[in-house]
């Protein structure tokens, strides 16, 4: 008798992976961020200075991997009240820009497809609903999904991976993870998940580390991987 093997579990990145974030949706929000840091490190009369805030957000992001993650430990700010303000886009539906076939490709790829982003639910669905591709995924997974112990640690944390696979029932063997961003990649990798790093939209990539499975210029091309 012939045993089929399980069909993989596909973990989905959102902002440049299934479409071109970088086009005008992440300088809309790097704005909005800036004007929200602006009055956050402020002396609560002057707003910071620009260098403040670059210095700031490059300190956070190399030792949290998310500047949001400073913000919230050292200065107290609410993560729902950030994201809900920086993601809150006028014409966000204008902004995007993708692909076209992403749905055909999803329904063609064996297995279950999970969405799995660091983004604000509202702000997913609307992305995706404009793409047309949500009713492609079994789930969707967003920022507000994960804590963990009642801190939030979005990706590339390992310890939420984790938490997602056992919440889920999934074997890490299983997944595959598309994604634009290599801390992520890395992360899942070290777990055990199959990776795929997606490269269209990034202005460098550079060279395949060693330890990642697939590097793709597109979503597109997953039709080729086993």
């Amino acid at each position: 008798m012939n045993i089929k093997p399980l069909a993989p579990v596909w973990l989905f990145d959102l902002d440049n992976t299934l479409h071109n974030a970088s086009h005008a949706i992440f300088p809309a929000m790097v704005e909005k961020m800036n004007a929200y840091m602006a009055q956050v490190l402020g002396d609560g009369v002057t707003p910071a200075s620009s260098e403040d805030i670059s210095a700031a957000r490059e300190r956070y992001w190399r030792r949290y991997g998310a500047t949001l993650l400073g913000l919230v430990r050292h200065h107290g700010v609410d993560a729902a009240h950030f994201l809900r303000e920086t993601h809150d886009l006028p014409g966000l539906e204008e902004m995007v820009r993708h692909e076209r076939g992403l749905g055909q490709l999803l329904r063609r790829l064996p297995g279950r497809k999970i969405l799995l982003t660091n983004a604000p639910r509202d702000y997913a669905r609307k992305v995706v609903g404009h793409m047309g591709i949500g009713r492609e995924f079994c789930r969707e997974i967003t920022i507000e999904s994960m804590y963990v112990h009642r801190q939030l640690r979005p990706k590339p944390s390992r310890l939420m991976l984790r938490r997602l696979m056992r919440r889920q029932g999934l074997d890490p063997r299983r997944c595959i993870l598309v994604e634009d961003t290599l801390d992520n990649l890395r992360s899942a990798h070290a777990l055990g998940m199959r990776t795929v790093w997606v490269t269209q939209y990034l202005p460098k990539p550079g060279k395949k580390p060693a330890w990642l499975d697939v590097k793709v210029k597109s979503v597109k091309r997953l039709q080729k991987f086993k």
